[in-house]
């Protein structure tokens, strides 16, 4: 082999990875080492794939290319469901169109928060907004839903149909009805005006509440400027530095990044009156009324007393007693180690072509089988950076579904965004207890999208019930609190030493919003009757991954859980999981991690 051969295959094989802490006296895997490797600019020997690997985005004019096209494939497709007798294919072509739709539109909604370079993020906002009209208009489309309606209305064509086209076919009707089908012409063009609105309105302000603050530097004392981002004279503030030690940093972040914005004010004003008016123009007494349909949500008078028996406890922990344990490297090792166990996957360091990813601190996982083989990629797009959103999100870049075009499955890609701190010359990235719970959290969407095997991408992963698809993430919130799951991983970057402490401390369980109260309800169930004896169990594992993760948005709910559960959960089973979060004494946690 020439050395030029050489030099291509070290590249595109091994990566250019500069050498890990060589105070370190520990071994990391090849998944801890890619996150414990401080990022090295990529050197760009091979033609540039696009983003994502789609050739036509190694440029901002691609999303124009790719948004034609997708238009152009849109039309075929409507014509398509427009003249066939209804049948599996009505609903297949109709899974088609959305997938061709949302292979584009949610990729530019990654793109337009999270893409360093503004001509790209500007791009994709103005492709956003193109498809979500298309999309709105779509669902005001009178023959488009006949098509539909046709097919649901033939009892002997629809007692034909699998379980799963069949919920697929109602939920695509459920579409309509919410969106004003059974309004008249005048109207309906008033419910597609009133969302395009709405997508404008989103925009402004989701852009909006990601901008930092800025205050003048002689507004603050001097000895924290080093903690933010300076622009000139000004100290730029992005986020409520949450994790800072300085309890001075902690209160100028609060007071700035908090400050009333009266552009943003008067937009969510707007926004509230138009959702308001929609709501009320389609049928609904209130937005609330709309949004909430079709999810397992808790009815409008259940808050009030679900969360009277929470009361949230939190602990001080001092991060630096627990993070030089928690590496990025050593908690993605434990993550690999956990799914492993459970299910028999391993996440896959890979080195992405020159031009897939929009930063070089981006990491892609493969997540590989035991016996399936590849089920799909993650993107981990987990530091700081700056116009970078501060919040820990996950986003569904492709679903999977079975392509009836070529037999083969559409394998998920999705992208993981954190904002952790950059290693230092000195030692990786280290996580606080919270920053460690909320990757375990994100880690727990990415993998319902992984593990789900649905037929249609329009009920693939998280595509489900809003509160049900919080209950993975919140489920591997209690993995990555229990020591025995912790015990396989947390160890000292620099000299190896295990962990060996008590973890009852780091309980610090509450719903942060009314909408996570179901999900954490069901959470805590599964946690305490399915894995809080053996959280390492492969047949539990198996049993999750039947029940509840492979059929997205394709099975009911409740039924997921009940199969899960193996029994009807009751409403007191519901405010006793509740319940149980408050209590510091679970049996996990008072064992001694020594015996």
């Amino acid at each position: 082999m020439s050395a030029c051969k050489r030099l291509l295959y070290i590249v595109k094989h091994r990566g250019i990875w500069p050498s890990i802490w060589r105070r370190n006296v520990t071994t990391w895997s090849p998944v801890g080492a890619a996150f414990n490797a401080k990022p090295h600019r990529r050197l760009e020997l091979f033609e540039k794939n696009g983003l994502f690997g789609v050739p036509e985005l190694s440029s901002p004019a691609g999303f124009e290319v790719t948004t034609k096209r997708a238009l152009k494939d849109t039309q075929e497709l409507v014509d398509k469901v427009c003249s066939s007798p209804p049948g599996a294919v009505t609903v297949e072509t109709f899974d088609q169109l959305s997938d061709g739709l949302c292979k584009v539109a949610d990729l530019a909604d990654f793109v337009k928060v999270a893409h360093p370079e503004p001509s790209f993020r500007e791009a994709a906002e103005k492709t956003c907004i193109e498809i979500g009209t298309v999309v709105e208009k779509l669902n005001t489309n009178v023959d488009l839903c006949r098509s539909l309606k046709n097919l649901l209305d033939n009892k002997e064509v629809l007692a034909q149909l699998d379980p799963e086209t069949r919920k697929v076919a109602e939920l695509f009707m459920f579409d309509f009805a919410i969106s004003g089908i059974h309004l008249d012409e005048k109207l309906r063009k008033e419910a597609v005006k009133l969302h395009v609105k709405l997508l404008d309105l989103n925009n402004e302000f989701l852009m909006g509440s990601h901008l930092p603050n800025r205050i003048a530097k002689s507004a603050i004392p001097e000895h924290i400027h080093c903690h933010f981002a300076t622009e000139g004279s000004f100290i730029q503030i992005g986020g409520l530095h949450a994790e800072s030690s300085n309890d001075l940093v902690r209160e100028v972040a609060y007071r700035i990044f908090l400050y009333p914005n009266a552009d943003l004010m008067e937009c969510l004003e707007e926004l509230l009156k138009c959702r308001n008016k929609l709501a009320k123009l389609v049928g609904y007494e209130s937005y609330a009324h709309r949004a909430l349909q079709g999810t397992m949500e808790l009815m409008p008078w259940d808050p009030p007393y679900f969360s009277g028996v929470l009361r949230a406890e939190r602990y001080n922990i001092e991060p630096s007693l627990y993070s030089p344990y928690f590496s990025l490297g050593s908690c993605m090792e434990g993550l690999n180690s956990l799914f492993t166990k459970l299910y028999g996957v391993s996440i896959m360091s890979e080195h992405p072509s020159a031009g897939e990813v929009w930063n070089d601190d981006v990491r892609k996982l493969a997540v590989v089988h035991e016996t399936e083989g590849l089920l799909g990629y993650i993107y981990c797009d987990f530091f700081h950076r700056a116009n970078k959103p501060h919040q820990d999100c996950h986003f569904t870049i492709r679903g999977g579904r079975q392509c009836q075009e070529s037999g083969q499955y559409q394998l998920p890609v999705v992208v993981l965004m954190l904002s952790l701190p950059h290693p230092t010359k000195s030692a990786p990235t280290l996580l606080t207890p919270s920053m460690m719970e909320n990757l375990f959290h994100e880690m727990g969407h990415a993998m319902h999208s992984m593990l789900g095997r649905t037929r249609y991408q329009h009920i693939t992963g998280t595509r489900c019930a809003t509160d049900f698809a919080e209950v993975p993430s919140i489920l591997m919130e209690y993995f990555a609190t229990d020591y025995r799951v912790v015990n396989q991983f947390a160890r000292h970057y620099q000299t190896g030493q295990a962990w060996q402490l008590r973890f009852s401390h780091l309980i610090g369980y509450g719903a942060k919003y009314y909408s996570y109260l179901m999900s954490r309800a069901v959470a805590s169930m599964v946690w305490k009757q399915c894995f809080v004896q053996d959280p390492l169990n492969r047949d539990m594992g198996e049993r999750y991954r039947r029940e509840m993760l492979a059929h997205g948005g394709g099975k009911e709910p409740m039924l997921m859980v009940e199969g899960m559960l193996q029994r009807q959960p009751t409403i007191e089973d519901f405010v006793d999981a509740l319940v149980t979060d408050l209590n510091p004494d679970f049996e996990t946690f008072i064992m001694d991690s020594t015996s």
